[in-house]
């Protein structure tokens, strides 16, 4: 058997954080088990308050457009409502995805994975025993879970910079989960016995 060393596409390792936080996760449960990463796409407006402000720019807008209208002027409509439309669709699209998001859970022997991007959720599980984390291509790019000839991409609504904090994380997190695995089996062993 032959091994090749190849460079890893991610730096390398630093130390923990000294608090002992989760930056992205947070424990779950009483023992502290399980785990959850929500990951959100970060909006500055939500739907609703977007709603709000094209309400008030058709206003404005169709004022205006209704002033020259009144000075004799009717194609100045005409162009207000093609724009009011585009300004329509295009913030109709923006709203679809505000609530993009990644939840990540990790809980015993399971680590789940939902992404919800517009209208579509994704789900894909993986047993602890078999989950991979690795970078998708370079450094700063998608952490890539994989396990069981499934794999997924995940971290598009991290900044680049901090997808390998996200990596270190979820492997802390699974190195615990696996730990305390083969404790309970452990003690179901000695308990059979």
């Amino acid at each position: 058997m032959t091994a090749t060393l190849a460079p890893s596409p991610w730096p390398a390792p630093t130390a923990p954080r000294r608090d002992g936080e989760w930056r992205f996760g947070r424990a779950q449960g009483l023992a502290g088990t399980s785990w959850l990463w929500d990951l959100r796409r970060n909006c500055a407006i939500s739907p609703r308050q977007m709603l709000m402000a094209y309400v008030l720019v058709c206003v404005l807008a169709l004022a205006v457009a209704f002033g020259f209208w009144w000075q004799g002027v009717q194609l100045v409509m005409a162009f207000a409502g093609v724009e009011l439309l585009a300004v329509g669709v295009g913030m109709l699209l923006m709203a679809r995805h505000a609530r993009d998001r990644e939840i990540i859970t990790l809980d015993g022997r399971e680590m789940a994975v939902e992404q919800h991007v517009g209208p579509v959720v994704e789900r894909t599980r993986f047993r602890v025993e078999w989950v991979r984390v690795e970078p998708a291509a370079a450094e700063g790019s998608l952490v890539e879970l994989s396990g069981e000839g499934r794999r997924v991409r995940i971290g598009r609504h991290v900044r680049p910079e901090l997808r390998f904090e996200l990596a270190q994380e979820l492997r802390r997190a699974l190195r615990l989960s696996r730990a305390a695995g083969e404790r309970v089996l452990d003690h179901e062993l000695q308990a059979s016995r």
